[in-house]
Protein backbone atom coordinates (compact mmCIF):
# COMPACT_ATOMS: atom_id res chain seq x y z
CA UNK A 1 0.00 0.00 0.00
CA UNK A 2 1.53 3.01 -1.04
CA UNK A 3 0.96 6.42 1.73
CA UNK A 4 1.09 9.57 0.66
CA UNK A 5 1.80 12.47 3.11
CA UNK A 6 -0.05 15.54 1.77
CA UNK A 7 2.44 17.96 3.92
CA UNK A 8 5.72 16.63 2.16
CA UNK A 9 3.41 17.75 -1.43
CA UNK A 10 3.00 20.93 0.11
CA UNK A 11 6.55 21.74 0.74
CA UNK A 12 7.27 20.68 -2.83
CA UNK A 13 5.15 22.78 -4.29
CA UNK A 14 6.41 25.50 -1.78
CA UNK A 15 10.09 24.95 -2.64
CA UNK A 16 9.16 24.76 -6.10
CA UNK A 17 7.33 28.03 -6.57
CA UNK A 18 10.71 29.88 -3.91
CA UNK A 19 12.83 28.62 -6.56
CA UNK A 20 10.70 30.12 -9.44
CA UNK A 21 10.68 33.40 -8.00
CA UNK A 22 14.31 33.58 -7.37
CA UNK A 23 15.05 32.82 -10.26
CA UNK A 24 12.71 35.45 -12.09
CA UNK A 25 14.42 37.75 -9.66
CA UNK A 26 17.72 36.93 -10.22
CA UNK A 27 18.93 39.93 -11.13
CA UNK A 28 17.66 42.37 -8.36
CA UNK A 29 18.92 39.65 -5.72
CA UNK A 30 22.04 39.77 -7.36
CA UNK A 31 22.31 43.58 -6.48
CA UNK A 32 21.56 43.16 -3.33
CA UNK A 33 25.30 42.68 -1.58
CA UNK A 34 25.98 46.01 -3.29
CA UNK A 35 23.01 47.75 -1.86
CA UNK A 36 24.15 47.23 1.94
CA UNK A 37 27.35 48.54 1.89
CA UNK A 38 26.73 51.60 -0.63
CA UNK A 39 23.75 52.58 1.31
CA UNK A 40 25.58 52.47 4.80
CA UNK A 41 28.58 54.58 3.09
CA UNK A 42 26.03 57.52 1.55
CA UNK A 43 23.74 57.94 4.42
CA UNK A 44 26.14 58.22 7.23
CA UNK A 45 28.35 60.50 5.29
CA UNK A 46 25.30 62.59 4.95
CA UNK A 47 24.18 61.97 8.51
CA UNK A 48 27.70 63.23 9.62
CA UNK A 49 28.44 65.78 7.61
CA UNK A 50 25.83 66.97 5.75
CA UNK A 51 23.66 67.11 8.64
CA UNK A 52 26.52 67.63 10.95
CA UNK A 53 25.18 64.50 13.65
CA UNK A 54 27.65 62.83 16.34
CA UNK A 55 29.46 60.04 14.53
CA UNK A 56 27.65 58.05 17.65
CA UNK A 57 23.92 59.03 16.05
CA UNK A 58 25.11 57.94 12.72
CA UNK A 59 25.92 54.75 13.34
CA UNK A 60 22.48 54.01 14.70
CA UNK A 61 20.69 55.80 12.22
CA UNK A 62 22.59 53.41 9.62
CA UNK A 63 21.87 50.43 11.48
CA UNK A 64 19.79 47.92 9.38
CA UNK A 65 18.93 43.93 9.64
CA UNK A 66 22.14 42.74 7.69
CA UNK A 67 25.39 44.03 9.80
CA UNK A 68 28.11 45.42 7.84
CA UNK A 69 31.30 44.26 8.21
CA UNK A 70 33.16 47.10 8.97
CA UNK A 71 32.77 51.13 8.80
CA UNK A 72 35.60 53.71 8.54
CA UNK A 73 34.97 57.53 8.93
CA UNK A 74 37.77 59.66 7.96
CA UNK A 75 37.30 62.93 9.32
CA UNK A 76 40.27 65.16 7.40
CA UNK A 77 39.13 63.60 4.38
CA UNK A 78 35.68 63.23 5.48
CA UNK A 79 35.57 60.03 3.33
CA UNK A 80 33.38 56.93 4.72
CA UNK A 81 34.00 53.28 3.34
CA UNK A 82 31.53 51.01 4.44
CA UNK A 83 31.41 46.99 3.59
CA UNK A 84 28.75 44.18 3.73
CA UNK A 85 28.04 41.23 2.44
CA UNK A 86 31.60 40.79 0.93
CA UNK A 87 31.22 44.44 -1.28
CA UNK A 88 32.99 47.80 -0.50
CA UNK A 89 31.80 51.19 -1.35
CA UNK A 90 32.57 54.81 -0.59
CA UNK A 91 31.02 58.44 -0.41
CA UNK A 92 32.71 61.51 0.46
CA UNK A 93 31.31 64.57 1.35
CA UNK A 94 32.34 67.03 -1.87
CA UNK A 95 31.12 70.94 -0.24
CA UNK A 96 27.99 72.80 0.90
CA UNK A 97 26.22 72.19 -2.33
CA UNK A 98 27.21 69.04 -3.87
CA UNK A 99 26.54 66.96 -0.10
CA UNK A 100 27.76 63.37 -0.23
CA UNK A 101 28.15 60.99 -3.09
CA UNK A 102 29.22 57.62 -3.66
CA UNK A 103 32.64 57.56 -5.49
CA UNK A 104 32.97 55.03 -7.96
CA UNK A 105 34.57 51.37 -7.21
CA UNK A 106 38.13 51.06 -7.55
Amino acid sequence: MIRRHPLLSVLALLLLVLLAWAWSNRQHLAAFPDIIGAYTAKEYCSCRYVSGNPAAYCEGYVQQYVPISSLLDDEDARRVTASGLGRTHSAAWLGARQGCQLLPNE
